[in-house]
């Protein structure tokens, strides 16, 4: 059965340029962006997505 996704952005989101995250489902998680929401969404896998964010939270700003 496939979970319906359950679309949000961050809350340190400041304007419309960003991404929407669908993790509600524990097989996939979706990443589509704001604006182009039409052009389609990426699938990963949690543990892929992970990586990232811990990747992302490292990164100097």
């Amino acid at each position: 059965m496939t979970t319906q996704p359950n679309w949000r952005t961050s809350t340190h989101t400041k304007s419309d340029s960003c991404v929407e995250v669908a993790d509600s489902d524990p097989i996939v998680v979706r990443v589509r962006d704001t604006k182009s929401r039409e052009r389609g969404h990426v699938n990963l896998r949690p543990a892929t997505w992970a990586r990232f964010i811990d990747f992302t939270k490292r990164l100097p700003y």
